[in-house]
């Protein structure tokens, strides 16, 4: 039975992608050893993965995460209080096809989607 899954997303410097997701998005670095090139996250019951790609061209990246949550205003509310750019396209919003959504970009364009069924 599948339990859980964690998205390996690419990133150009760790330092810089700690940063934005343990100091802006409340993420908690959770490896258990300082691998260079490797970064381990969690916040509530989610884990994301990074992977050193230093010659990542962030305009030609095309990682997305869907990111589901039950109180999706309360994590909006929280990101634009913490000074989080919202993508601009991404602004909170019902979608057609049954979700709430609103959408970030981390540092190397990673496309991060929150999302909650309506």
């Amino acid at each position: 039975m599948l339990q859980s899954i964690a998205p390996k997303l690419p990133m150009r410097n760790k330092s810089i992608t700690r940063d934005y997701f343990v100091n802006q998005l409340g993420f908690q670095d959770i490896g258990s050893a300082d691998f260079d090139g490797y970064l381990i996250l969690a916040k509530d019951n989610i884990e994301l993965h990074f992977f050193e790609f230093k010659d990542l061209n962030p305009k030609e990246n095309y990682g997305q995460v869907y990111i589901r949550t039950e109180e999706i205003k309360s994590v909006y509310e929280a990101f634009k209080a913490a000074g989080v750019a919202i993508h601009p396209n991404g602004p909170l919003e019902a979608k057609p096809w049954g979700q709430m959504e609103f959408s970030l970009l981390d540092p190397d364009h990673n496309l991060l989607t929150f999302g909650q069924s309506i």
